[in-house]
């Protein structure tokens, strides 16, 4: 019975790694994001269509998941640079700051007072439309070779902060699940543990860290880096969970803490493999959850539309917070619209801790799709004929 079970994981994980490379290999053909694709072909092998997880091997699966949930964020961390991070500058601040504090208000009191949700289901939608996917973003400047345009700068730095920021309303929503009601004392205290976690962690990580890889060296072991790395991860985001924050929250300060050091690019190389096999099951598993025929109510057509207006508005506003500098504020609004990997960490949380239900996790990825699918058009169009001033700018800087 046992082998029959391995062998059912060891299928299953073949089909849902190859079908979610084609899929990602597709849309980047296509210039979209992998993510896209993954979460597209999620929906097909989920309830929706094949459902080619049964509930004997649910647990395995979700576990893998949240392996690669962490493994991303660790990432994420070790390409945000804190040095840089600390000195960002007045117009990436204002930029992530406007870009949180918007589409949270605009999701929030959308839901709260037009479809009558209850103030923590309304929160988590809110929350969900904080997330900015800077990935998508840079690779259409990276294309264009405008990454080191003021426009790329000012959008890189706020999606930084923006995550900093979207981490800690999410362990602010863990600790509210975890006490089962909305309370201004327990935010302001989850909110504070979080910040004192980042700081703490990132503070007596740099000097720890060091110590860490010399004594990986001298007890020989093989690929050093990458298990070192995935070690020190792992056990960040123990610790975050054990005090009651998000798992990701202890992953990013990781990942933070590690990008401080001279052979970062020794790390992301070694642990790039680990994160190519459980990155994609994470996106597929939030496809899989996902059951497309809840789309089939029209009701929920309304919704959709109202909360991506918004969700585009709210990021395009927060282009206009760039202050202080010369660049084109419509590109930074457009820039921050993708939500992204980030979107759909947020809306899973939320479903898989029974705070939304299947219909609402539905129109949020939905939307958070769509956000990720019109961005990079957007941008290609509001570019042409419109970045020299910035270029000319750099130019002269040299």
């Amino acid at each position: 019975m046992e082998q029959h079970i391995i062998g059912e994981i060891l299928l299953r994980f073949l089909i849902i790694l190859i079908a979610a490379k084609i899929a990602g290999w597709i849309c980047h053909r296509l210039k979209q994001s992998a993510v896209l694709g993954e979460l597209i072909v999620g929906m097909f092998l989920g309830v929706s269509l094949f459902n080619i997880i049964t509930p004997e091997i649910k647990e395995v699966f979700t576990f893998l998941a949240e392996l690669g949930v962490i493994i991303l964020l660790f990432e994420v961390g070790l390409e945000s640079n804190i040095y840089k991070l600390l000195k960002v500058g007045l117009a990436s601040s204002l930029v992530a700051v406007v870009g949180v504090i918007l589409p949270f208000l605009f999701g929030f009191l959308f839901f709260k007072m037009f479809l009558g949700s209850t103030a923590l289901v309304a929160l988590f939608v809110g929350a969900t439309l904080t997330a900015t996917s800077v990935g998508v973003t840079m690779r259409i400047f990276s294309e264009k070779k405008l990454i080191d345009s003021n426009e790329g700068k000012v959008i890189l730095g706020a999606a930084v902060i923006d995550d900093v920021l979207g981490l800690i309303i999410l362990s602010v929503l863990a600790g509210i699940v975890e006490f089962g009601k909305v309370s201004l004392f327990n935010i302001g205290k989850i909110s504070l543990l979080s910040i004192l976690f980042l700081a703490g962690s990132i503070y007596f990580g740099i000097k720890l860290a060091p110590l860490l890889l010399k004594l990986g060296d001298k007890l020989l072991i093989k690929r050093t880096y990458a298990i070192t790395a995935m070690v020190f991860a792992f056990s960040l985001a123990y610790i975050a969970d054990l005090i009651g924050l998000a798992t990701i929250v202890g992953a990013f300060a990781a990942g933070l803490i590690l990008e401080a050091r001279e052979d970062k690019d020794k790390i992301r190389e070694r642990i790039k493999p680990l994160a190519d096999v459980f990155v994609p099951i994470f996106f597929v598993n939030a496809g899989m959850l996902m059951d497309v025929k809840t789309l089939a109510d029209f009701n929920i057509l309304i919704p959709i539309i109202a909360l991506f207006i918004l969700a585009v508005i709210s990021k395009i506003a927060a282009g206009a917070a760039a202050i202080g500098v010369k660049a084109k504020k419509l590109v930074i609004g457009l820039g921050m619209i993708p939500r992204g990997e980030v979107g759909i960490i947020f809306a899973t949380f939320g479903l898989v801790n029974k705070v939304i239900m299947p219909e609402l996790y539905a129109l949020l990825v939905v939307v958070i799709m769509l956000t990720t699918f019109i961005a990079p058009p957007l941008l290609s169009w509001s570019m042409k004929g419109s970045m020299k001033g910035s270029m000319k700018g750099i130019d002269m800087q040299h």
